[in-house]
């Protein structure tokens, strides 16, 4: 597995966000993490780049600690919020941190072409569009041949033909052997994953296929699958002293 999760707790603040994850993410496939904004995917991402303090449980990626310095060559993440520098040109971002990672020069042709940011290589990153800047920060994410990929939303305000082209492109990557972990919202991406890790309100409900969770289910649309989940769940762990919520089909 490239990442093991056991018994994960996050508190911030005094309150517990992430209440005891156990998951694992395999090598060569599209691990999807979905759910609800706010029910703990970003905090999970972080823990497993090591930039989250575990309150307790641990996290192991590619065989070390996550956040082991040995693991920074091996990893792409992309956060929600564009993590490349506003003053520089797109290609002088590539450029440097395909150097950072000692990625190959032609990498930089390679990811812009994948994202379709050629036309603007030489913009000033500050002068893009919200959906630009996330695709080049997608781009440095892709740059070499991490082992990882860790992407918090990365299809967020990319238009439709755009977002396929990347689920392909996803795809491809995890066919030459990496593993994915992607985070997202939007349920119509989970039937492009091999696997799925379902949350809700910092619990991890699920684990499985699609096909396995459309089977389990007894539906062919994955949303309605969730929303089956959901209420299986709060059917055998009522909140102490109401009654469960009743979500419609």
């Amino acid at each position: 597995m490239a990442v093991l999760v056991s018994g994960l707790v996050v508190r911030r603040g005094g309150r517990e966000i992430l209440h005891g994850i156990d998951c694992a993410v395999p090598e060569g496939s599209v691990t999807g993490l979905l759910g609800p904004s706010g029910c703990g995917k970003t905090t999970l991402l972080r823990s497993v780049m090591g930039l989250q303090r575990l309150t307790g449980g641990t996290v192991t990626v590619l065989g070390r600690p996550a956040g082991h310095r040995d693991l920074r060559r091996s990893i792409g993440y992309c956060p929600q919020t564009p993590s490349v520098y506003l003053d520089l040109t797109v290609l002088e971002n590539i450029r440097y941190f395909a150097s950072v990672i000692g990625a190959p020069p032609a990498d930089a042709d390679r990811v812009l072409d994948t994202l379709r940011l050629g036309a603007h290589r030489h913009q000033i990153v500050g002068s893009l569009s919200g959906g630009q800047r996330s695709r080049a920060s997608l781009a440095v994410a892709l740059l070499g041949e991490p082992k990882l990929l860790v992407l918090d939303e990365p299809t967020v305000g990319l238009d439709p033909v755009l977002r396929l082209e990347l689920w392909d492109a996803f795809a491809e990557i995890a066919a030459r052997g990496t593993a994915l972990l992607v985070s997202s919202h939007v349920m119509d991406e989970a039937a492009r994953c091999h696997e799925l890790l379902l949350m809700r309100d910092g619990i991890l409900l699920a684990q499985e296929s699609p096909d396995s969770l459309r089977a389990r289910t007894g539906t062919q649309d994955l949303e309605q699958a969730f929303l089956r989940v959901i209420r299986e769940h709060e059917a055998q762990n009522p909140p102490a002293g109401h009654t469960t919520e009743q979500i419609p089909s």
